[in-house]
């Protein structure tokens, strides 16, 4: 027997082996389980994710003899076993007429075609018409089939399939039952190629079923037509190495390195990977366009960690590095990229074009913003052979980018400053302009640290604000000279609050400590360990506007302002319920959407309540400020109250 390609051994025969399109499954089941079928079905949708396997499975429900059941006979579960499903499978049943439209585009065909309708199916219950690529019909066979579709005869079934619906008249879509199938995630595709290449007893790697589910671009049948050609490329194995070779697609570990040497801020290793890149001939626009990928993803794992995919199998890693970086250094990162890719055309060679852009991101890093911790990677390598002896053609003078950021208030330590004493021993070597460190500007001394709420005004004097990086020295009498005696003599940290003054909030008036309460919860449970739970965005949005209703121990009730019903969602729900496991509370959530109780806070309005005391309290300890007084007493001036923002909105 001749060997038959993946795409059409497991192409799905029945709704239950379906791969995705869930939306679509479940309302062509629920229509045939109920007899409610319409006579004329649209699919919609990209190349090979299932229109016409779906309307093929539709078919044989409509016509399966062994489990057709009620006065129609109709099912949702066809057997497979039945003249009229194996003659649908083998392409032979009379009363499914299968057009290309693409081929008969003419309204003679479309009318040789409409002849027959109005005789009885031959062979089946019903007499199926699917037509394929619908948009390639002239518009003479489209006038020609709208009385017939509009109105067809109660034996004959309509099944429409096109990639591009916005060609099809309006007049055709307003006779149609419309269903538009979804791309397939990678993903999906990916435990989809496990299962068929488990099956077919092919060894693989995961990292290379990754990079076809990558290629494929949702569609499903050309990831499995990749898999075919990736086991003859691979002799009946599907390596990582083969399929990148094959698809000639660029190895992401090499983008994962740039993005490591930008958070290391290594222009050395940057060149260096940028070097061993150019030894395979890569697409060097293509490279910047996955780098400005890769940092959109670190973007969205800083700001919601549950959001990020695993599209290339590497979450855990975007993960860790997201870690390294300053948000503010992604988002001109990636502002640097996209322009950087934009100006490619007007460069004399790519390589230089990706290589100035690299050096751009670096020479307008923020140097007062503190540096994340370093988290290391288990990716990274070290170039070597031709790629190391390039690079050091290519490195620039050390001087042209700074390696490290200028000492902030924020990353200023105690061992800093032990190691300044131990190199500078006299407070006059420490004023010279190129050891001295930054610090920040000295408190106001209107009120004790400890009274001082986390609040900042927004155009006031710069005695409240974070200094911006000087270009110059600084002046000598703006430097507090590192006590030798402390720095040498005492090995414990030295404790200094001052530079967190302005960055630092101090703890919420009122607020109580977030610790996991036991028992049932109520409400006073309830908003004492919302904070612990640790939600974040629209989950966090969605719990804050919620009451405890009731909780039996097994099943948490929340009562739901209805202005937030909108919001409702499996994934949030599934959150939360995650959440109060980390924190000993193993329940179910079910929300009930009710006007809330005036007599009870939610943890919403229990925060906009702290919030506002928190501004009156800096409102009122900035009205009391002598400084303040004074330039009130001379110039007349007022306080704008809506000027007081907190500490971290001001970053």
């Amino acid at each position: 027997m001749s060997y038959q390609v993946l795409a059409r051994k497991w192409r799905p025969r029945t709704f239950h082996e379906l791969v995705g399109q869930t939306h679509v499954q479940r309302a062509l089941v629920n229509a045939l389980d109920q007899g409610r079928l319409h006579h004329a079905y649209l699919f919609t949708g990209t190349r090979g994710v299932g229109k016409t396997t779906l309307a093929r499975i539709l078919a044989k429900c409509l016509n399966c003899t062994a489990n057709g059941r009620g006065d129609e006979g109709i099912t949702s579960t066809p057997c497979g076993q039945c003249d009229s499903c194996q003659a649908i499978d083998e392409g032979r049943f009379v009363d499914l007429i299968e057009v290309d439209a693409a081929s008969r585009t003419k309204v003679e065909d479309t009318r040789e075609l409409l002849d027959n309708v109005q005789y009885a199916p031959t062979q089946g219950r019903y007499k199926v018409y699917l037509i394929d690529e619908v948009h390639m019909l002239s518009t003479s066979s489209f006038n020609a089939l709208l009385k017939t579709l509009e109105e067809p005869p109660p034996h004959v079934k309509f099944l429409l399939a096109t990639t591009d619906p916005q060609k099809l008249p309006p007049t055709v879509l307003s006779r149609c039952l419309q269903f538009t199938l979804k791309h397939m995630p990678p993903e999906r595709v990916v435990e989809h190629l496990t299962y068929v290449l488990g099956e077919e007893g092919v060894a693989f790697d995961e990292s290379a079923l990754w990079l076809l589910g990558k290629a494929a671009e949702g569609s499903m049948r050309d990831a499995m037509s990749l898999t075919d050609q990736a086991i003859a490329f691979g002799q009946g194995a599907v390596r990582h190495a083969d399929v990148a070779a094959m698809l000639g697609t660029l190895d992401h570990r090499h983008i994962l390195g740039l993005a490591e040497a930008l958070a290391d801020v290594d222009v050395q290793r940057l060149l260096a990977e940028v070097a061993e890149l150019a030894e395979q001939g890569p697409d060097f626009a293509a490279v910047l366009d996955e780098l400005s990928s890769l940092l959109h993803r670190l973007a969205v794992a800083q700001m919601v960690p549950d959001a990020v995919d695993n599209s290339h199998g590497d979450r855990d890693v975007i993960l860790q590095l997201a870690s390294r970086f300053t948000a503010e250094d992604i988002q001109l990162y990636y502002q640097i990229g996209i322009q950087g890719r934009g100006d490619m055309v007007h460069a004399p060679d790519l390589r230089s074009a990706l290589e100035m852009t690299l050096l751009r991101m670096l020479a307008f890093r923020p140097q007062g913003v503190p540096k994340p911790p370093r988290t290391p990677l288990p990716l990274r390598r070290e170039p070597t052979g031709k790629a190391a002896s390039e690079m050091n053609a290519h490195v620039p003078a050390p001087a042209t980018v700074s390696s490290a950021p200028a000492p902030t208030p924020e990353t200023t330590t105690t061992p800093d400053v032990q190691s300044i004493s131990e190199e500078q021993p006299t407070p006059e070597a420490q004023s010279e302009p190129q050891a001295e460190p930054q610090t920040p500007p000295a408190a106001k001394e209107g009120a004790p640290l400890q009274e001082l709420p986390p609040w900042v005004v927004e155009n006031e004097t710069p005695s409240l604000e974070v200094s911006a990086p000087q270009q110059g020295p600084e002046p000598a009498a703006m430097v507090e000279p590192v006590p030798v005696a402390e720095s040498t003599a005492a090995p414990e940290p030295v404790s200094s609050p001052a530079p967190e003054l302005a960055t630092d909030p101090a703890p919420a008036q009122e607020e109580p400590a977030s610790v996991a309460p036991t028992g049932r919860l109520d409400n006073a449970k309830w908003l004492q360990c919302f904070d612990a739970l640790g939600l974040g965005g629209l989950t966090r949005n969605l719990a804050g506007n919620c009451l405890v209703e009731s909780d039996d121990g097994t099943l948490l009730t929340l009562r739901l302002d209805p202005s937030q019903e909108a919001m409702q969602a499996e994934v949030h729900q599934t959150r939360i319920e995650r959440a109060l496991k980390e924190q000993g509370m193993s329940r179910r959530i079910a929300f009930y959407v009710a006007e809330l109780s005036n007599s009870l806070e939610t943890p919403r309005q229990r925060e906009e309540r702290l919030n506002q005391e928190r501004h009156a309290q800096a409102v009122d300890l900035l009205n009391h400020d002598p400084h303040v007084q004074k330039l009130q007493q001379a110039f007349g001036a007022k306080l704008i109250e809506s000027s007081v923002k907190p500490a971290d909105e001001m970053r």
